[in-house]
């Protein structure tokens, strides 16, 4: 069972983030969601999705998010099972940065 996606998403101005949520707040299984602008171009916006829940199904997400114009540039987390396990800093994260 899918319980978190974190999506980077390239979105058309238009519709707004606040539209897209409420799209996406509509799927079946979402307990809750957040959309973060991280950057903005003349034409397009990067945004970071994260949605919560039970049961979530990646393709209905992606269906929603073509359907409004965006596309996925990658699924960067994915949290499965029972519950949802946090991110763990090791070492080895800071040594991946340098």
């Amino acid at each position: 069972m899918i319980r978190r996606f974190v999506l980077d998403v390239l979105k058309p101005h238009n519709p707004n983030v606040i539209k897209l949520s409420e799209a996406l707040s509509k799927l079946e299984g979402v307990d809750g969601m957040n959309i973060i602008t991280y950057e903005i171009d003349q034409q397009v916006e990067n945004v970071k999705v994260v949605i919560a829940g039970n049961g979530l199904n990646f393709e209905s997400v992606k269906k929603i998010l073509e359907d409004l114009g965006a596309a996925v540039h990658s699924v960067d987390e994915v949290a499965a099972g029972g519950k949802i396990i946090e991110d763990v800093k090791t070492p080895q994260d800071k040594l991946a940065r340098l």
